[in-house]
């Protein structure tokens, strides 16, 4: 996150219109807006690998599967930031053009500059929205994924997700999913494990239970 240079001080409607101009993306917090930097290589190959295992496991649900260039707002009234990867699945979000306001899952994809951010005020910005269910923190340096959910009680929990390497078998039990996520794949420490993979839970983006399945 880097501040902006013309320190502005807009309302929530002068942000979304002045953005529009802009050839930058542009987050939004209290009135102030701060420039979205370029990822790095790997920051990008893992959010690309988890956008199309989503976008491919989510076919046909219901569910709108978002990259990095959606924006997704607390409120009308902000914060508004830019999340790696976005799956909606509610119908006010249906026929979005600015942003999305009721997602169900939210990734983000951990660089040095931005893990502060997105572990702190951007979690805590996200918890606001009632709609979701999961936030997923994936580290594009090392292997290491942490989904934090919201549990029947109103609590989120953290729920840290192991890889396993390719070829080790295992009975697969009826609520697992029968596609694996190579999120690390072309990463360059894949080659001592041949492919990281992540299990996704059957019927879910990770657990969030979707329209018409069972």
């Amino acid at each position: 996150m880097i501040a902006d240079p013309k320190s502005l001080y807009l309302t929530p409607s002068e942000y979304l219109e002045w953005e529009e101009q802009q050839p930058l993306k542009y987050g939004y917090i209290d009135g102030e807006v701060y420039a979205m930097t370029g990822g790095t290589i790997p920051h990008n190959i893992v959010a690309v690998n988890l956008t199309t295992a989503l976008k491919n496991h989510l076919r046909g649900r219901g569910c709108k599967v978002l990259a990095s260039d959606a924006k997704v707002g607390v409120s009308e009234n902000g914060p508004y930031h830019y999340p790696d990867v976005t799956v909606t699945r509610d119908p006010r979000d249906r026929n979005a053009i600015r942003a999305i306001y009721h997602p169900c899952l939210i990734v983000e994809v951990l660089s040095p500059s931005t893990e502060g951010f997105d572990r702190g005020d951007k979690f805590k910005h996200y918890r606001r929205i009632d709609t979701l269910r999961e936030y997923v923190l994936i580290n594009s340096d090392r292997v290491n994924v942490e989904c934090y959910r919201l549990n029947e009680r109103g609590k989120w929990e953290l729920t840290p997700i192991a890889p396993r390497k390719t070829g080790y078998r295992r009975k697969r039990s009826r609520s697992n999913l029968k596609a694996w996520i190579s999120l690390y794949r072309y990463r360059w420490f894949t080659r001592r494990w041949n492919s990281i993979e992540m299990r996704i839970p059957r019927c879910d983006a990770f657990s969030v239970r979707f329209p018409g399945t069972n």
